[in-house]
């Protein structure tokens, strides 16, 4: 039955009619699938996904069409094809570059291709499809990006989503081959989109590049960036020794805290290179034969997100940060590749701040003593009143061991006055590559089997997104959040759920039979 039903909806999406037979699906379950094939957008698929739910259509069917796929045009445009969209009335131009040799009845690995010199004011594509930096056969994507659209903005990630989407609707992806490379600006933005949108992308691939750029206060990047984000995919990265712009000096002391903090990546400097890429016939071979042995995992057994929630970046594959909440003391435990920390000590009174905001609190510190809390802002000391750009770290440094202080802290609406003895500790000094300004929160992740141990900080409530190839529904799930089990049971296969977020991914492998809900214990 359920290959009938495949080949019938196969059919009706080719616009031709099957012929009825007794095991065939209805005519509600194909008109359905047809309109949710044909449909042109994420949005207009989630609403043809509600007449799939009304067809009367079994989950098991309904999963095994999903994972089948659209029929694709059989003769699409190939070579280089200009095409735009508008984003808020403004238009994006973008290349897709297909083999000649293109067919649908295989899949495609994808290259999206991000260019230098962003700060140009010219809105134009550049170049002529993926030009010398070909490799192996596949398709590529060529966005645009300038001045007022750099790659680093909430524009580039709604621009690149619908992209992507869109190519997904007209040509055969491997949805698991999808990687996003650069040179220059293009290389700095693949560091930008690794840590704000992880999910659509197998690896990450600058050339030329700088994560260090995104830390000047010249780029007027979007939104906040955690560089724990960057565990979640492996990177291959190039950059040149001579480069008068991001030698290796420059960037090395970043690719060397990623490997400590755990980054999959294969580094290969080259001693003698400008900034230009006339080694790629050298590397091109090593860069090919990265991205194919990794492939994306849909489904990643460990996962680490953090969100500043804007901009649609709360989500990494299977998890959903829903609600942040103020981070407890003890979350101030876990590690994080956003702490630089030196060889030298300074006195710690044991938080971290954004000016007078606490952002951390150290369990067994002199500051957990005083009683203050993440989220406390610290308005006065004494009778000195504070300016809440003061960094509090800083004014405190003045005060000699010894001192008693009384500290007036403003928590939630409530204003109170904490005392105790200045103390501080001796501790290493710790920087931060990254200053968060925004409330943010993050979950870590792990699935073993049919249970999910999560550690968390500064999150209210998160979604676990279950998947049929990764969860045993006629088994209990068991969701472990912070030392605290809050869910061990069945959960049921939905088939609203199936087909919504089948409607919002556009992707045949990454498919979802149910939500859970989860409130962090506090």
């Amino acid at each position: 039955m359920k290959n009938t039903f495949l080949v019938a909806c196969a059919v009706v999406a080719m616009g031709l009619m099957a012929a009825p037979t007794p095991r065939a699906a209805s005519a509600a379950v194909e008109k359905a699938f047809a309109k949710f094939w044909s449909a042109s957008s994420p949005g207009d698929a989630e609403k043809a996904a509600a007449d799939i739910v009304k067809s009367g259509v079994s989950f098991d069917d309904a999963l095994a069409a999903f994972k089948h796929g659209r029929t694709y045009p059989a003769n699409p445009a190939k070579g280089v094809v200009r095409l735009s969209h508008m984003i808020a009335g403004t238009e994006f131009a973008y290349m897709v570059d297909v083999p000649k040799t293109y067919t649908p009845a295989k899949k495609y690995q994808v290259r999206v291709q991000l260019h230098g010199g962003v700060g140009r004011p010219d809105a134009a594509p550049r170049g002529n499809g993926i030009g010398a930096l070909a490799g192996v056969e596949q398709i590529y994507i060529l966005p645009t990006a300038w001045a007022d659209a750099e790659w680093w903005t909430d524009r580039q990630l709604q621009n690149l989503r619908w992209i992507l989407d869109h190519v997904k609707r007209t040509y055969n992806v491997d949805e698991n081959r999808v990687v996003l490379s650069g040179v220059s600006d293009g290389g700095t933005g693949t560091y930008y989109f690794s840590m704000r949108d992880t999910t659509p992308f197998a690896s990450f691939l600058p050339l030329n590049g700088a994560i260090a750029v995104l830390r000047s206060s010249n780029v007027a990047l979007d939104g906040e960036l955690y560089m724990q984000n960057l565990l979640n995919k492996p990177f291959f990265i190039v950059n040149g020794g001579r480069d008068p712009l991001y030698p290796t000096t420059l960037v090395e002391p970043y690719i060397n805290q990623m490997k400590q903090g755990g980054v999959e990546l294969m580094y290969l400097p080259q001693p003698d290179a400008v900034h230009n890429t006339v080694w790629w016939p050298e590397v091109k071979d090593t860069y090919e034969t990265f991205v194919a042995a990794h492939p994306r995992n849909p489904y990643p057994d460990t996962l680490t997100w953090e969100s500043d929630m804007t901009a649609g970046t709360n989500r990494a594959h299977w998890l959903v940060i829903d609600t942040l909440a103020p981070a407890t003391t003890e979350s101030a435990k876990l590690p994080d590749m956003n702490d630089l920390v030196s060889a030298s000590t300074e006195p710690s009174f044991g938080i971290r701040s954004n000016g007078t905001r606490v952002t951390a609190v150290t369990a067994g510190s002199n500051a957990d003593r005083f009683g203050i809390k993440p989220g406390d802002v610290i308005s006065a000391i004494g009778p000195r009143q504070i300016p809440p750009p003061v960094d509090i770290i800083e004014l405190l440094a003045i005060y000699d061991p010894g001192t008693p202080l009384a500290l007036t802290v403003v928590r939630g609406n409530a204003t109170i006055e904490l005392k105790g003895t200045y103390q501080p500790a001796s501790a290493s000094r710790v920087t931060s590559y990254f200053a968060h300004r925004r409330p943010s929160g993050r979950v870590d992740l792990v699935r073993t089997g049919n249970t999910v141990t999560a550690t968390t900080r500064g999150v209210g409530s998160f979604t676990l997104l279950l998947s049929p190839d990764v969860f045993d529904f006629l088994a209990p799930v068991k969701v472990v959040v912070d030392g605290k089990t809050v869910h061990d049971g069945v959960v049921k296969q939905d088939l609203a759920t199936l087909a919504r977020w089948a409607a919002r991914d556009n992707d045949r492998t990454q498919l979802f039979g149910a939500e859970l809900k989860v409130n962090v214990p506090r």
